[in-house]
């Protein structure tokens, strides 16, 4: 069953420390780029081709389903330096998801999504995909959780 957990970061220091403890976890960060050659889609398809040999049409058929969740279709062909931050997160997000590992982490959404009140954002997209997701924990600084809802802190 799907689950999101906020981890609240002291400092860098406390980030490597958490991060270091979840190894195998999949990571969603905005130290980890996109391949620019390659449109949002192909990105996204790319992973179940290399981990499992998956020939494109059946790699982009999952991608493109995950696609349709977000509500995110109209960026399908564009390729990394014309997509904005939101369509950028979100092929981020399903490139981690595509595989549904046990643990998602989202590194600093701030850092990811600068130019909107992210949390919403956030929670919202991850509901459309919580029947492709398992945990799924947001690490984000403690001077920044009074931007999310009371009820989610």
């Amino acid at each position: 069953m799907f689950q999101t957990q906020l981890k609240w970061l002291r400092d860098d220091a406390h980030r490597r420390e958490l991060l270091a403890q979840q190894p195998s976890a999949t990571l969603v960060s905005a130290e980890m780029p996109l391949r620019a050659n390659l449109s949002l889609l192909d990105n996204i398809a790319l992973i179940p081709q290399f981990r499992h040999n998956l020939d494109y049409e059946a790699a982009s058929t999952l991608a493109w389903h995950l696609l349709l969740q977000t509500g995110q279709e109209d960026a399908a062909l564009k390729r990394d330096p014309q997509l904005n931050a939101v369509e950028r997160f979100v092929a981020k997000l399903l490139r981690a998801a595509i595989e549904q590992p046990t643990i998602i982490l989202i590194d600093r959404p701030a850092l990811l999504l600068p130019d909107i009140h992210y949390p919403p954002f956030l929670f919202d997209l991850l509901e459309r995909l919580s029947d492709h997701l398992n945990d799924c924990w947001i690490l984000d600084y403690q001077w920044n959780e009074p931007l999310y809802p009371p009820a989610r802190r």
